[in-house]
C-alpha cells in the first residue's frame, strides 16, 4: 500500500513539474514577442498599403515600407550579399527632414553596435534582386477593424507605421495612421 502511495506522488509531482514547464514556456514564448512594446524604442516608418481584405481573416494591410527594399550598396558586411531566408540586421537613422520618419543606413549579416539615434532592427531577406535585397520584418500584415481597410489601402502610400524595436531588433507595429 506505501508503495502505491509512493508512486502516485511521484507521478503527480511529475506532472505538476511538465505543466509548469509548459505553462513557462509558453509565457516565455508570448513574452519574448511583447517585449518589444515594453523595452522597444518608437520608431516611425514610411509606408504603402496594398491588399486589403482576406475572406477567411476580414480586413487586414500588407505594408510595403520603403526599409523593405534595399539598396546593394548599404551591405557592410564581408563577402557576398546574404542569400534567401538569410537573416539580417537593418541600421535605420533618422530621416534629415523633420518628419521623425527613419530610413535604412546600412545593413549587416551579424548584429553591429547602434551609434547615437540610430537603431537595429532584424530583418529576414525575402529574395535578392540584381541591385539589391527585399526584406521582411515581421511587420509586413496589419490586420485592421473590419470595413476600414479599403480606406487605409486608398491613403496611397501617405500612411506612417509607429514601430517599437526591442533593443535586439525585434519590432511591433503600434500604430498606423495618416502621414502629415
Amino acid at each position: 500500500m506505501k508503495m502505491n502511495n509512493v508512486k502516485t506522488r511521484s507521478r503527480k509531482r511529475w506532472l505538476i513539474i511538465l505543466t509548469a514547464a509548459q505553462i513557462l514556456f509558453l509565457s516565455g514564448i508570448v513574452g519574448y514577442h511583447y517585449s518589444a512594446l515594453w523595452f522597444g524604442q518608437e520608431v516611425r516608418l514610411a509606408t504603402t498599403p496594398v491588399d486589403p481584405r482576406d475572406i477567411l481573416y476580414g480586413d487586414y494591410v500588407i505594408l510595403n515600407y520603403e526599409i523593405s527594399e534595399l539598396d546593394s550598396g548599404l551591405w557592410r558586411s564581408p563577402g557576398d550579399l546574404p542569400a534567401e531566408g538569410d537573416k539580417v540586421y537593418v541600421v535605420l537613422e533618422p530621416q534629415t527632414t523633420d518628419n521623425g520618419l527613419y530610413k535604412a543606413k546600412a545593413f549587416y549579416s551579424r548584429k553591429p553596435a547602434a551609434e547615437g539615434r540610430e537603431i537595429i532592427i532584424k530583418g529576414r531577406v525575402r529574395y535578392p534582386t540584381d541591385s539589391g535585397i527585399f526584406i521582411n520584418y515581421g511587420l509586413e500584415k496589419y490586420y485592421v477593424p473590419e470595413n476600414t481597410g479599403k480606406q487605409l489601402e486608398d491613403q496611397e502610400g501617405a500612411l506612417v507605421v509607429q514601430v517599437r524595436i526591442a533593443p535586439w531588433g525585434n519590432a511591433l507595429i503600434e500604430e498606423i495612421k495618416p502621414a502629415n
